[in-house]
């Protein structure tokens, strides 16, 4: 069996690279920094809310739905490049800390 541990890691830099790039200008550009602060906090929230709901691998779309209804249910109308960009970005940073715990 191969080993692909070295290809997540390098799509997960390349995603972090676009969020940088390009996602959070543009973010940016269209909100006010207390606007991005709640828009994080809830993305946060609903990220580690679906981790718990939709336990086991190959949900992520369950989870990923969850999320995007649980932001247009806090009044938000991000378009989904944006959500699933912040998405990743909130898994991303999640399982950082997860491995910092453990």
């Amino acid at each position: 069996m191969t080993d692909i541990t070295p290809v997540i890691n390098a799509v997960i830099a390349l995603i972090a690279a676009v969020i940088t790039a390009f996602v959070i200008p543009w973010v940016k550009s269209k909100t006010t920094a207390a606007q991005r602060e709640e828009i994080e906090a809830w993305v946060s929230i609903a990220v580690v809310a679906a981790e718990q709901i939709y336990k086991g691998s190959g949900r992520g779309e369950e989870k990923k739905a969850y999320v995007v209804d649980f932001l247009k249910s806090k009044g938000f109308d991000i378009d989904t490049a944006s959500v699933n960009l912040m998405i990743e970005s909130a898994v991303k940073m999640m399982n950082e800390d997860f491995k910092k715990e453990g």
